[in-house]
């Protein structure tokens, strides 16, 4: 990571949850990540490009956490996925230039997003 193509890019990300374990279970359920657990109270994903955590905190926020955005190139499949691994659709997809995406609480009630650059006809944006 210590070239200089890397020099000041996100390579990491870590959000505060209430409970680590459901973390877990709902993110590989949903997106196949993996887990590498540091003990009971923190644990390391990654979705085979980017890294990153969660930490256990009893007063995660559940809004003020980052935004973080997941790409799918099936917004609808993401979509039934999150829905069938007991996440919540808080903003359903909507169009926006660069493609559509849809909002969604984990069972912590952290806020995350997923999109696609298909559109709904099928052809791709740009």
């Amino acid at each position: 990571m210590s070239t200089p193509e890397n020099n000041l890019r996100l390579d990491y990300l870590e959000f505060a949850t209430r409970d680590v374990a459901a973390a877990k279970k709902f993110y590989t359920a949903a997106f196949g990540w993996t887990f590498t657990d540091y003990g009971p109270d923190y644990t390391s994903f990654t979705d085979g490009r980017l890294a990153g955590g969660f930490f256990s905190s009893p007063d995660a926020p559940t809004k003020m956490n980052p935004i973080a955005v997941i790409f799918a190139a099936n917004l609808e499949d993401a979509e039934a996925r999150v829905q069938n691994a007991g996440g919540t659709i808080v903003k359903p997809t909507f169009d926006f230039p660069g493609g559509r995406r849809f909002h969604f609480t984990d069972p912590s009630g952290l806020e995350l997003s997923v999109w696609s650059d298909i559109r709904a006809d099928g052809t791709k944006i740009g």
